[in-house]
């Protein structure tokens, strides 16, 4: 009975002293941040959705980080390689987190481009602040009513795109190949430059997230053609989805594409973050978009949040990556660069 008892205390003592430990150790790094600079790495140049997003959880970040300066860093280049990359190897302290166009980054991981320095289940995932539906348009002048008009188009379509690694890029080269569609995908389109070129005449047409493109729909008129996700938006009713073309050697390239659209606006860090480091950034994150003035900025800005936390945006990256050799060949066809 007494040697009982002295386990249990000896037991008691123990765990009582660990959780101090981790509650103290959690306090000091709450402290951590306090005087100091975290960056926000957007991989876009300003201007345009990622920028717009990033600019605002700094905004707002930095209420639930007390004592911190929060900033945005614009890194361009390669469709989101480039900022991906220099997220991946900074160092893993909790100052450097990335915003950028990550699910388009799942295609070329898999068809295993050069360039490519990180993997993308590796990185300490900290949240989704919206799941969007990615849209085709086509300028208002262009001869293309419906979706079925650019199959029958006697020109290639020039299709705008940040790079050749971007959701835009791919999802052109895709929808092309998967519909027999003749696009002429055009780098160097990236934010809001695809608008302009399409203004210009530059452009035909290109493949956005809606939110972003809802603007520049409403104001001059582009023609949305088709939509690529798992709902619908309500103004969209009549718009044909990407599900509807449909075929039984398509089916598992389909549902990657709509799967991806799900990780509208992910955020990062780099791997092996210290896991109370990575457990205070994502209840941090979860505060911000949760935020009713954030979510009232949001609006006003009409932008959409859909909060996923970084443990389930984790689970949908190593899902999105888990493919059928059968898929993984067919995306390396597609989004091959000549």
């Amino acid at each position: 009975m007494g040697k009982g008892w002295v386990f249990i205390t000896v037991f008691v003592f123990s765990l009582f002293f660990t959780v101090s430990l981790y509650a103290a150790r959690e306090e000091g790094d709450k402290r951590f941040y306090d005087g100091k600079v975290l960056t926000i790495v957007v991989s876009t140049k300003a201007g345009g959705g990622f920028d717009t997003y990033g600019r605002m959880t700094a905004r707002f970040l930095k209420k639930y980080l007390p004592g911190a300066t929060v900033i945005v860093k614009n890194v361009p280049g390669a469709g989101h390689i480039v900022g991906a990359n220099e997220v991946y190897l900074s160092k893993p302290n909790g100052l450097t987190i990335g915003l950028g166009n990550y699910k388009g980054l799942i295609f070329a991981q898999l068809a295993r481009w050069e360039g490519i320095k990180f993997d993308l289940a590796k990185f300490s995932w900290l949240a989704n602040a919206a799941s969007d539906p990615q849209v085709l348009i086509v300028g208002k002048d262009t001869p293309f009513r419906h979706f079925r008009d650019l199959k029958d188009s006697p020109r290639p379509i020039k299709m705008g795109a940040g790079g050749v690694g971007s959701a835009a890029y791919i999802y052109a080269v895709m929808i092309g190949k998967i519909a027999g569609i003749n696009f002429k995908v055009v780098p160097g389109y990236s934010g809001n430059e695809a608008e302009m070129g399409m203004l210009r005449g530059e452009l035909d047409g290109q493949v956005g997230a809606y939110d972003s493109l809802r603007p520049f729909i409403e104001t001059q008129g582009a023609r949305v053609l088709l939509v690529i996700g798992r709902t619908r938006p309500k103004e969209l009713m009549g718009i044909p989805m990407i599900g509807e073309l449909e075929r039984p050697e398509t089916k598992g390239l389909i549902n990657l594409m709509i799967a991806t659209a799900e990780l509208g606006r992910p955020l990062a860090a780099p791997p092996n973050l210290p896991p109370v480091r990575l457990k205070i950034l994502r209840e941090a994150l979860a505060k911000t978009f949760h935020d009713p003035e954030l979510l009232d900025y949001a609006r006003r800005l009409k932008v959409s949040i859909t909060y996923t936390s970084g443990e389930d945006t984790q689970k949908l990256f190593t899902d999105a990556l888990h493919q059928s050799p059968e898929v993984i060949k067919m995306v390396k066809e597609m989004v091959k660069i000549e």
